[in-house]
């Protein structure tokens, strides 16, 4: 049944837009279904931003039809050019567009505080106890079951928005650049859109996007509302470094909050990006890990859901744990993780709260249109990487990166290569698994949440029995 429904926005408030939706949708949720939702996909979001976005589409736009698939991707688009956890800032867009701030808060923290609860507790075990092998198997059947949610993702929106040959063209020059070359992809999602609206001049009606069938009429946010806005979200990113200032003590959480409060404006490209450079310095710079110890903590953020990035939890409360002299150690810890949960994800909000509206007002513009359809192609290529990459960490025990030539600095890293496996570490269980997932998604048309549980169950068996 076509509903038009009016779905209002943010921008301090919830009455900063007004206009329809005409679309094929089912209209706005009630705020009671937008928590439910949101914290499903919250305690179910395993496997990187890949599957985390897949989640989302499955969600919200193929499963409750909340949001239109054009809308969706536009707000993609968007959380794609930002730093930080660019699924994390997805679902706060989302529940802005529902229900302004408070939608936006609510969705976006749903989307973190079940990892964050769960890395606090693995933390606390591995302080205490310095063992993570038990953890090996412990999600073993989820990883397998959401492969097969990315494979569906990328084929979904794959069929969407490649419309032509230029957009097929963009999404897999995109793919070679991250996959081979390993460029950051807010730079390859830039050239996309460039690549895009030049071509626009050169033959209009090659890249001429379908006209938006949900669009709103966006009043302009005034700039000093906007301007009050940011300088809020920004006091409040700020606010526990000022308390922290006033107890004594707490000099070591003071500065790995301000490292990790720097570290989330230049997060581009994922967690892996900074991954080295925060293990560096946290060994040999501050001194809060051991070696070898950020390795340990990235393997715990990957059993858990939520973004990766929440290995910087893993960090705050080792630095709570072991340089909060007067403080009962695990209570430090806990401080500590949520402290650089609180750097780097409050940035977040940030950015969708002070962005979108303006964003908003993008979506229509025909001098735009062409532009985004090739971001929205990049992104294709973006999402078809990182599956790629999670997949063969799923299937293979051993993936190696063989490069098509030399680096041209003795020692230096290879300009190029292709990740590969090792065909004999081939993990047969994990392949069983991830072809039952496939099954009950493109065959049963199961939903998520049944696969999920299938193979998680499926898996607990196989690895007591193995």
């Amino acid at each position: 049944m076509k509903n038009t429904t009016g779905y209002p926005m943010a921008g301090g408030s919830e009455a900063a837009m007004h206009g329809t939706i005409k679309e094929e949708i089912a209209g706005r949720p009630t705020f009671g279904e937008l928590v439910s939702v949101f914290g499903r996909i919250g305690l179910l979001s395993f496997g990187g931003p890949a599957a985390q976005i897949g989640m989302l589409h499955k969600a919200v736009v193929e499963e409750k039809r909340w949001l239109s698939e054009e809308r969706f991707l536009h707000a993609l688009n968007y959380c794609m050019l930002l730093p930080g956890p660019e699924a994390q800032q997805l679902a706060t867009y989302a529940g802005w567009l529902m229900y302004g701030v408070r939608g936006g808060i609510v969705a976006g923290l749903l989307f973190v505080l079940p990892g964050l609860a769960v890395i606090m507790a693995l933390s606390a075990a591995y302080a205490l106890f310095q063992e993570t092998t038990w953890l090996t198997g412990l999600f073993f059947g989820l990883k397998a079951a959401v492969l097969a949610i990315v494979v569906e993702a990328v084929i979904r929106l794959g069929r969407k928005t490649l419309r032509n040959r230029f957009l097929v063209v963009i999404a897999a020059l995109a793919f070679v650049a991250l996959f081979v070359f390993g460029l950051p992809f807010p730079l390859v999602v830039l050239a996309a859109g460039l690549a895009g609206f030049l071509a626009s001049r050169i033959d209009p009606a090659r890249l001429a996007a379908e006209p938006a069938t949900d669009i709103m009429e966006v009043r302009r946010p005034p700039l000093l509302g906007s301007l009050l806005t940011l300088a809020f979200w920004v006091f409040l990113w700020q606010l526990p470094l000022l308390v922290l200032w006033l107890f004594a003590g707490t000099e070591s959480l003071a500065a790995m909050f301000s490292f990790f409060s720097r570290m989330a404006l230049v997060t581009f490209g994922g967690a892996y990006a900074v991954l080295a450079y925060v293990a560096q310095v946290a060994v040999e710079g501050y001194g809060w890990l051991m070696p070898g110890e950020m390795v340990d903590g990235l393997a715990l953020a990957e059993t858990t859901p939520g973004p990766l990035v929440l290995v910087l939890s893993f960090v705050g409360f080792m630095v709570g744990f072991r340089f909060s002299p007067g403080l009962d150690a695990v209570f430090a810890g806990v401080v500590g993780a949520a402290l650089a949960a609180w750097a780097t994800f409050v940035p977040s909000f940030i950015w969708i709260f002070a962005g979108a509206p303006y964003i908003e007002r993008l979506r229509g513009n025909a001098a735009l249109s062409a532009a985004l359809a090739a971001i929205t192609a990049a992104v294709v290529g973006v999402i078809l990487n990182l599956a790629l990459w999670f997949g063969l960490h799923v299937l293979f025990a051993e993936v190696a990166r063989i490069p098509l030539w030399p680096s041209t600095e003795p020692g230096g890293e290879p300009v190029a290569g292709l990740w590969w496996p090792v065909w004999q570490s081939l993990d047969p269980a994990a392949l069983a698994l991830f072809l039952v997932s496939a099954f009950l998604l493109f065959r049963l048309k199961l939903g998520m949440v049944a696969v999920l549980t299938v193979c998680a169950a499926a898996g607990l068996v196989l690895r007591l029995l193995l």
